[in-house]
């Protein structure tokens, strides 16, 4: 097979030149970084990475295919929604040979199926050193010989509004009632609780979800900077208000956290791993969470009544914040963590452990 040279650029002018594979087509975006081992079916569908060209650090990628899209409970079974949501994707070492009793495609041809190109036989290790010192930068993923594509910062559009669900849907068929704010939610989230009893009413990121009946609301993860999404931080403020259970995950830690009058920052290359360790906070309990988010909340900001809940034992970052009175709190990382690690899915049991107090 004729290999066509394939190049990375970063803003800073940095070149790194491989190999394409996938489409065979350009895609510029945010250069972000992921060390998780497993998992690229379910990173790659995965709406908080909208608009970013993602680097695996795992040598190799691609061994075990991509499984089918068998829907079990009106939802994919392997994926974490119904697209690839990538710009492009940066692997080291390429398989071009996979093996798995579940796979029914290359990765190869799952990207071009979607029009998302690869480039593989690059530094991924000198890539993310330069992102860890320099900071997330924008790129592009050319074929050699093309223009670049104009570097655009995804950052300044409202990707929650592109991901976003747009008309409520329900899942499961439970005593418990779950108003999820879909803004850009991973569907392991529905999962999790369809599996804990609940009936999900997933809406819009900005539909005002008060007026339904719900027992209790769940925040969902999605991408880009929380401060665009304004219609969900003012419902947020209604549904603290009712003081019924509220979750909030990842993006939903950040808008919880806005809702409450806190305030957010970008982080200086985010933190996308399955290899976190965060403590809660007043223990000296560790777990190992999986994350992908480019923003932070700023803890010093808390106002009365509100506390961090939970730390980033790498940089001191938070990783979530809770009520000291009220059935409210979130977490920074992934309790539903697919393909993994599963340290933090006991968060649903405490979500459905409030909502049933609050309901006595």
């Amino acid at each position: 097979m004729e290999k066509k040279r394939s190049i990375l650029t970063l803003e800073d002018g940095s070149r790194f030149e491989g190999f394409s594979f996938g489409a065979a087509t350009s895609a510029g975006g945010e250069v972000v970084f992921n060390t998780a081992m497993t998992g690229y079916p379910e990173s790659l569908t995965d709406p908080s990475y909208r608009g970013q060209i993602l680097v695996l650090t795992y040598p190799l990628v691609g061994n075990y295919g991509v499984p089918p899209m068998e829907v079990d409970g009106g939802l994919p079974k392997f994926f974490e929604s119904d697209a690839i949501h990538i710009r492009a994707l940066v692997v080291s070492d390429y398989s071009f040979r996979h093996s798995h009793w579940n796979a029914v495609k290359s990765l190869d041809e799952w990207l071009r199926e979607n029009n998302v190109p690869g480039v593989y036989g690059v530094d991924t290790r000198l890539i993310t050193k330069t992102i860890r010192e320099r900071g997330v930068m924008l790129g592009a993923v050319t074929l050699d010989g093309e223009a670049a594509p104009p570097l655009e910062d995804p950052n300044r559009r409202n990707l929650v509004a592109e991901v976003s669900c747009t008309k409520t849907e329900i899942y499961g068929n439970g005593k418990h009632r779950i108003a999820l704010v879909d803004c850009g939610c991973k569907y392991n989230i529905i999962r999790c609780l369809v599996a804990r009893d609940a009936t999900v009413v997933r809406v819009p990121w900005d539909y005002d979800f008060t007026q339904l009946d719900y027992d209790g609301v769940m925040i969902s993860n999605g991408p880009g900077d929380p401060q665009m999404c304004a219609a969900t931080i003012a419902n947020i403020r209604k549904a603290i208000a009712l003081g019924k259970p509220i979750f909030g995950i990842c993006l939903g830690n950040q808008l919880l956290s806005l809702a409450a009058g806190a305030a957010t920052y970008k982080l200086k290359y985010g933190h996308r791993s399955h290899n976190q360790p965060v403590l809660t906070v007043g223990t000296d309990r560790a777990v190992i969470t999986s994350q992908n988010h480019g923003y932070a909340v700023d803890t010093t900001s808390l106002e009365a009544g509100w506390e961090p809940l939970f730390v980033n034992l790498n940089d001191g970052t938070n990783e979530g914040i809770r009520h000291s009175s009220k059935p409210f709190f979130s977490a920074q990382f992934h309790p539903e963590a697919s393909s993994g690690p599963v340290d933090t899915e006991y968060l649903f049991d405490e979500f459905i452990k409030n909502i049933e107090q609050w309901k006595r």
